[in-house]
């Protein structure tokens, strides 16, 4: 495979990206010389700018968003729980007072469709006592087979995004929004999602991690409550707080490995996006 090499403006940050590539098949540069692609980027975007709608959560009120490396306000809350399934998981999931209640509840929910033609349920993979919570959209097939989350061939490259930023599976939490697979990996239905994320949210509340990382336009869609897309959404941070939880978290989406997988020139924004992941958890804000 071969790759653009892009300076990061430090050693360290370049002899990362260095090894990230490597590791994920791109070994051989295609300029006799390096190129500052980050300081063209910068200026075409100059050229091009125009002003952005501020992003509008459910209800009409904008989010609370932060450029990087500053803090922002909690967002707006995700629409209620209305339909009747939604409704049964948000009494269930508020009644979990640990994280192996709530492991147990979910495992036992008949409540959406979608078990009903899974073959497993993913609940989740890595360490719950973990700093950090990755969040991604729903099992695909290898998933559905073993029953975790990401272990198919997007999840090999998270696992080297972790590695990357000096994570891996015992120092992360990884999760997914839906719990069951859709039939032929279609997109899951606003249904399906609003049955789920009472749950999802009971897990951030009792893991509470220093940093929650939403992995993939579906997953940040349904966890900030708001409409744009993932490109939109990457390199903002925003401050969430769970639905029944007092303290509030630094969040971020990032793009989903399958997706770099399909549109690997994008993994220079990933690198931007895990190094400024790897920043806040160090610093802890």
């Amino acid at each position: 495979m071969r790759a653009n090499l892009t300076s990061v403006g430090n050693e360290s940050s370049t002899i990362e990206l260095l090894a990230w590539h490597v590791a994920s098949g791109a070994d051989e540069a295609i300029a006799d010389s390096p190129g500052n692609r980050f300081a063209e980027e910068s200026d075409s975007r100059a050229t091009r700018a125009s002003p952005r709608r501020k992003p509008v959560a459910p209800g009409g009120q904008p989010s609370s968003v932060s450029a990087p490396g500053r803090r922002a306000t909690a967002i707006a809350r995700p629409t209620s729980f209305t339909s009747p399934a939604a409704h049964d998981a948000a009494r269930i999931a508020a009644a979990c007072a640990t994280f192996e209640d709530l492991v147990a509840a979910i495992m036992a929910f008949d409540g959406c469709a979608l078990k009903e033609t899974a073959t497993k349920t993913c609940v989740y993979d890595g360490n719950p006592a973990a700093p950090i919570m990755f969040m991604g959209e729903a099992p695909g097939a290898e998933e559905d087979r073993r029953g975790l989350p990401f272990v198919g061939r997007a999840g090999r490259l998270l696992d080297q995004m972790l590695t990357a930023i000096g994570l891996d599976r015992t120092s992360a939490y990884i999760s997914n929004v839906l719990f069951w697979r859709p039939p032929g990996n279609r997109a899951p239905t606003p249904d399906e999602i609003a049955t789920c994320l009472p749950f999802v949210e009971r897990q951030v509340a009792l893991i509470a991690p220093k940093v929650l990382v939403l992995v993939g336009g579906i997953s940040a869609k349904a966890v900030f409550g708001i409409s744009d897309g993932i490109t939109r959404q990457r390199g903002t941070w925003r401050t969430y707080r769970p639905r029944g939880s007092e303290k509030s978290i630094p969040a971020t989406a990032i793009f989903h490995p399958a997706f770099l997988l399909r549109k690997p020139l994008q993994k220079r924004e990933s690198w931007r996006d895990l190094l400024e992941i790897k920043r806040r958890l160090v610093a802890g804000d």
